[in-house]
């Protein structure tokens, strides 16, 4: 199992690379041509719509900038975390679309500003701790739908793709486990 978790996060992952994000163009900018692709051209304070691939190059070098409500940081981090400790064991919030990829780039991030500049280290393990504390409450609120009867897809829609998958694998085990238990109790009758 552990090698279809990661390829599923890692295809996961790919379709996010890929998928369309907005932008703001910090600057104006020609189109450019790279192997067949052409993107811009790009008007100062104007807003896109590129993949996240792209406009990740695209800010590194100036151009843009990913518009805010597009991005993870702290602040909304915390609310995730505070909505996450309000709800019972069985109700799930909504997460921002393509949270967990997000997530996994904000932690990179920081983590890469942590070493670079020591005052960011403060920063980055309240990060962690946040990260840790959403994780292990969805998590376990994941488990426990798992382990109790099939869930409708109403209980199910705030669920991430990251978490859906996460679910059946484990309502499948859980089951097929459950099924072996009474198995014998069953043939003795």
């Amino acid at each position: 199992m552990p090698k279809t978790v990661s390829m599923k996060i890692g295809n996961l992952d790919f379709s996010f690379e890929n998928s369309l994000i907005r932008i703001i163009a910090n600057r104006n900018c020609p189109e450019i041509k790279l192997a067949g692709l052409a993107v811009g051209p790009f008007e100062e304070g104007n807003e896109y719509e590129v993949q996240y691939w792209i406009a990740r190059e695209l800010a590194k070098s100036g151009i843009i900038r990913f518009r805010e409500e597009e991005m993870l940081d702290a602040a909304k981090l915390s609310k995730i975390q505070w909505k996450e400790r309000v709800q019972t064991a069985r109700q799930i919030s909504e997460l921002p679309k393509d949270f967990y990829p997000k997530l996994r780039r904000y932690l990179k991030k920081l983590r890469k500003e942590a070493v670079q500049k020591p005052e960011k280290m403060r920063e980055h393990e309240k990060v962690t701790q946040l990260t840790r504390d959403v994780v292990n409450s969805r998590l376990k609120k994941v488990v426990s739908l798992a382990s109790a009867p099939a869930q409708t897809g109403q209980t199910l829609k705030n669920f991430t793709n990251e978490e859906r998958f996460l679910y059946e694998q484990l309502y499948r085990i859980i089951s097929e486990w459950r099924t072996q238990i009474f198995k014998n109790e069953r043939e003795e009758e």
